[in-house]
């Protein structure tokens, strides 16, 4: 995606067409990288894909809507990982976050990779989960996306 999408537009993207670009290290730490696919105005939506090394992790934020991803490779803990009453999840996997939906930090402890939609925007909080350090909404994603290719 390298310019502005209408809502009337049809799109696909071949993935090795866009370069991987640097996540913002306000949301997220280790180097996330990612490549915006689609923004649908008319859903509220964005989808990506994201490149996670071992070790990053996302920053706790809430789904204010739902979203759906799939992990093509690699393992990605939510909410802890089943050792602390989360979720482990281990590619190749398909998974759905509900509206609401709270993340006190997805980690990912080897090489990962997953695609994701999102019905709406991520609201990252601190680490208490109080005060919001940032809402992602369809059009902060692409203003991010679109600033990234200078």
């Amino acid at each position: 995606m390298t310019k502005a999408a209408t809502p009337i537009e049809c799109r696909s993207v071949e993935l090795d067409s866009l370069e991987w670009v640097d996540f913002p290290t306000a949301l997220s730490q280790g180097g996330i990288k990612w490549k915006l696919l689609n923004v649908a105005p008319e859903l509220g939506s964005w989808a990506a894909i994201f490149e996670c090394p071992a070790g990053s992790f996302f920053a706790s934020h809430h789904h204010i809507g739902p979203g759906e991803y799939y992990l093509t490779k690699g393992r990605m803990e939510i909410r802890g990982g089943v050792g602390s009453g989360g979720e482990t999840v281990n590619a190749p996997a398909y998974g759905y976050e509900a509206t609401s939906a709270f993340h006190g930090k997805t980690y990912f402890p080897v090489d990962s990779e997953f695609y994701m939609t999102f019905l709406g925007p991520l609201q990252f909080v601190n680490e208490e989960g109080g005060t919001t350090v940032a809402l992602v909404t369809w059009d902060a994603a692409e203003a991010a996306w679109l600033a990234s290719q200078g």
